[in-house]
């Protein structure tokens, strides 16, 4: 006879052999651009694209997994210790969103899988409110279950996490973890934060992700998205975008989750609309490509004009670090900045494998559902490194003044 006991059981069961087995096991900043876009652009519908830049071949059968994997996570639900975490910690979550994700559920029907041979297709459609959780999961599950399939085992895991946070200590370099999108796998991400939390001590700040944030009893670190920015230039013009969008942040977020991404249309674009109220709303910048060093200077050389003293802002650094890179831009910054380091990859998948080269970007973009779609892009600090429809960059270009250097 099936009974309510079975039937919880049963779903038990299928959590425990799901990648992802928890609903917060996901960066913070999914949920807190959620948020936004629910407070400001309730009826907005977008679709999202899986690149594989490395040009990975998948094993045959990847697709048929991935779907099943996908389906799964129509199971998970946030738990009374999760949304009790969320509540203490996002203090910048109203109530009412917090009891929002408490019933929120994934939609499988939102995301289309196709293989033909090695090549992974992937994309994302519905309302942005809802299909913005789907992105870092999904990229966690397609670099969990590649390396399944590939029958790839983790080597030196803790030797070399203690390592790097002994390291990071040493150089009284306040890091993070923004590892989730492109770990090996959960097992690994979860003994990495374990060996950072206990040997960097107070220079281990946070992590990206709320679940292990939540397991540490440490902070949850998030930053605005280029998606939040790349939504604006699509809808209201690329020489708004910026302005517009730091303006609809504050709005929401009232001088919480300060770090700004600078990156999208550039740096260089991103100082034109980045006037005085932004400076001193925002706690700081995050860099995302370019020369560190270089971007280094033009910040604190901002600061400066506008009368702000830039020891008493952060520019987080985050553009695939690793210990020589990190103490080479600490030494550089010489204590004239706050300087904080977000690191992925190399904590969470530095295990003696390739990890995979890959994205999922923000794509098309509507006002409402009965609207055109419009394409989304993002440029970037590295000339040649964009992301998007090709005729529709050359078009945020043009309208932006920009040339290739």
């Amino acid at each position: 006879m099936i009974t309510y006991a079975n039937c919880v059981e049963l779903v038990t069961l299928i959590q425990w052999l799901m990648i992802i087995k928890h609903f917060t096991d996901n960066d913070l900043y999914k949920f807190s651009v959620m948020l936004a876009i629910q407070r400001l652009y309730p009826w907005a519908y977008v679709t999202y694209e899986f690149t594989n830049r490395g040009a990975t071949p998948f094993p045959e059968g990847f697709a048929d997994q991935l779907k099943k994997e996908v389906a799964d996570m129509a199971n998970l639900q946030m738990t009374k210790a999760e949304k009790k975490f969320i509540t203490h910690k996002c203090y910048y979550f109203d109530p009412v969103f917090i009891d929002f994700l408490e019933g929120y559920k994934y939609d499988p029907e939102e995301v289309k899988i196709t293989q033909q041979e090695g090549e992974l297709k992937v994309e994302i459609e519905g309302y942005w409110y809802r299909t913005v959780l789907w992105e870092v999961p999904l990229m966690a599950i397609i670099s969990e279950l590649y390396f399944q399939m590939t029958g790839s085992t983790p080597q030196e895991v803790e030797e070399k996490a203690i390592a790097k946070s002994l390291a990071l200590k040493e150089m009284k370099a306040d890091h993070s973890d923004f590892g989730t999108r492109r770990r090996f796998s959960f097992d690994v991400h979860d003994r990495v934060i374990h060996c950072l939390q206990t040997h960097s001590e107070e220079f281990f700040k946070g992590t990206s992700n709320v679940y292990l944030a939540m397991k540490y009893n440490t902070t949850p670190i998030g930053t605005m998205p280029h998606e939040w920015f790349m939504f604006h230039g699509a809808i209201y013009g690329y020489r708004s975008a910026t302005a517009k969008a730091l303006d609809a942040w504050v709005d929401v977020y009232q001088g919480s989750l300060g770090i700004t991404l600078t990156d999208t249309y550039t740096t260089q674009i991103f100082k034109e609309s980045f006037d005085l109220k932004h400076a001193k709303l925002f706690d700081g910048v995050r860099w995302d490509s370019g020369d560190p060093l270089t971007y280094t200077d033009e910040i604190i050389h901002f600061y400066h004009e506008n009368r702000i003293d830039p020891l008493s802002k952060t520019i987080v650094y985050s553009d695939s670090l690793n210990l020589e890179k990190v103490k080479e831009i600490k030494h550089y910054v010489n204590n004239r900045i706050h300087d904080a380091y977000g690191i992925g990859t190399f904590f969470t998948n530095d295990v003696g494998v390739n990890p995979l080269n890959m994205v999922i970007k923000l794509n098309r973009v509507k006002y409402n559902k009965k609207s055109p779609f419009h394409y989304a892009v993002k440029l970037s600090d590295i000339p040649g490194k964009n992301t998007g429809n090709t005729e529709e960059i050359e078009l945020s270009k043009k309208t932006l003044g920009l040339r290739e250097k």
